[in-house]
């Protein structure tokens, strides 16, 4: 039985080292990435997301210039209520903790 134990040792700690820092481990909270993660799947059709070149669709407005153009802070509340700036613009509804990323992100671009 001790042989069987001490061969198994060394499983047992890989196994208790993967369980503490394998991929199931939690992340910190990382709001503008999360933010980037989010315009990414949901906005980056029409809009130029990035800190530079144009938005596929000429009328969206680039993500780094959301903030010159309006209160970023009024759009978090429609983003969660269901934003649609226009009728060629999807109706996206995104839970607070999302749509406070996504503000975090539209933030994180220099005015």
């Amino acid at each position: 039985m001790r042989l069987l134990l001490r061969a198994m040792l060394p499983m047992l700690v890989a196994m208790d080292s993967f369980a503490v820092a394998g991929p199931g481990a939690a992340q910190p909270y990382d709001p503008v990435g999360m933010g980037q993660e989010l315009v990414g799947m949901y906005c980056a059709d029409c809009h130029a997301i990035a800190a530079t070149g144009q938005s596929p669709f000429p009328p969206a407005p680039p993500f780094r210039e959301l903030q010159l153009r309006y209160d970023v802070e009024l759009l978090s509340e429609a983003l969660v209520e269901g934003l649609t700036a226009h009728p060629d613009m999807p109706e996206f509804e995104f839970e607070p903790e999302q749509a406070a990323a996504i503000i975090a992100y539209i933030k994180s671009f220099e005015p």
